[in-house]
């Protein structure tokens, strides 16, 4: 009996949940977080960072049993002082104040329209799970496997891959994708009203080195120890004569970035339900003048060349806001805007996260106060 008491006990024991403390789920919002409770088997273990968008003066509801903190504008204000000119106001954008503000290793983060995808056996889809395992894995930048990601299960490298290549390198970022509403421009949703993706790819893949990519932030985590400062979603929204290309911008930073560092970006697995349509002519709006800057901005970072010197992701960063002020500052005087926005964030960055005890952490807990 005492055996079976054992045996019983022993397996209703819950296992700890992977990087339960390493983790921070970062979600920008302007409404009550009712999404959550879908996520909850989920997400409930980890800490929450929540950033209201929008009114400071609206109340937002988070469901019962999380572990969270909620930042809205004011908290920004407070917190960076002149510095929170570099965090987009009224746009989606600002969820970057959530990865400058977390202490932990890897971030999370996810859009509140997604849902719980479920896999075509019809089992719910553990997103976070996934990209986790896509992170603790290495990723194949320098020489593309054609059986996908060879780190996983059932697969490997195929013949003719380098042997001196299969150890891989640190992966930086997961992207992961969407059913349901897929993340269109807003062109391709007036043409395309009524698409939806129901197609289910059992894949991850590592985007080749000097490869660019769209990257969509509703579904997305990263090694924030890394890459966490370049993970800036630039100026946005309220104010600004560009939206909807924040993670576009993210993304293409990175990348350069991840490249010159050797650092790998996988996309693919996992899933996530986009439950809702954004109004097309709304996005157009939002979107009409990045449609045609895009075209001056993808060669720009096809073609930038990071110095040697540059071995930190800051460093990079800075040296990057130079060439944008100089290439794109000619495309449109928005780019010289957003070249100086992306030195203060690094400055606030290195501020709030500067080790304690020393001159910049100091500057940063006075403008808190």
């Amino acid at each position: 009996m005492a055996a079976e008491a054992s045996s019983f006990s022993s397996s209703s024991v819950k296992p700890t949940p992977l990087l339960k403390d390493e983790l921070d789920i970062v979600i920008p919002t302007i409404r009550n977080l009712d999404f959550l409770e879908m996520w909850r088997p989920f997400f409930q273990p980890y800490h929450l960072i929540i950033v209201q968008d929008g009114d400071p003066s609206k109340t937002i509801k988070v469901p019962e049993g999380f572990d969270y903190e909620l930042y809205n504008r004011n908290d920004i204000n407070r917190i960076l002082g002149p510095k929170a000119s570099c965090i987009s106001f009224k746009d989606s954008a600002c969820r970057c104040f959530g990865y400058m503000v977390s202490k932990k290793k890897y971030i999370f983060t996810i859009d509140d329209d997604c849902f719980v995808a479920k896999d075509p056996s019809g089992k719910e889809i553990n997103a976070l799970e996934q990209h986790i395992k896509n992170l603790l894995s290495p990723s194949t930048p320098r020489f593309f496997n054609t059986l996908y990601d060879p780190y996983r299960d059932g697969a490997d490298f195929v013949r003719g891959y380098p042997f001196s290549l299969r150890e891989g390198v640190v992966t930086a970022v997961s992207h992961g994708l969407w059913l349901n509403i897929p993340d269109y421009d807003a062109p391709t949703q007036l043409v395309k009203p009524l698409e939806r993706n129901s197609r289910y790819v059992d894949a991850v893949l590592t985007i080749p080195k000097g490869t660019l990519f769209p990257m969509c932030g509703m579904n997305l985590a990263f090694h924030r120890e890394l890459i966490g400062p370049a993970m800036y979603f630039g100026l946005m929204g309220d104010g600004q004569p560009i939206g909807r290309y924040d993670d576009m911008w993210a993304g293409w930073c990175i990348k350069v970035i991840c490249d010159h560092l050797g650092y790998g970006v996988k996309t693919g697995l996992p899933y996530i339900w986009h439950s809702k349509a954004s109004n097309p002519f709304v996005n157009l709006k939002k979107e009409y003048n990045g449609i045609f800057w895009q075209e001056e901005a993808i060669p720009f970072f096809q073609s930038v060349v990071l110095p040697k010197d540059c071995t930190t992701v800051q460093n990079c960063y800075i040296e990057l806001s130079k060439q944008v002020k100089e290439k794109l500052g000619k495309v449109d005087p928005y780019f010289s805007k957003l070249a100086d926005a992306m030195v203060t964030w690094i400055e606030a960055w290195d501020e709030l996260n500067a080790p304690e005890g020393s001159p910049e952490k100091e500057v940063a807990n006075g403008a808190a106060k």
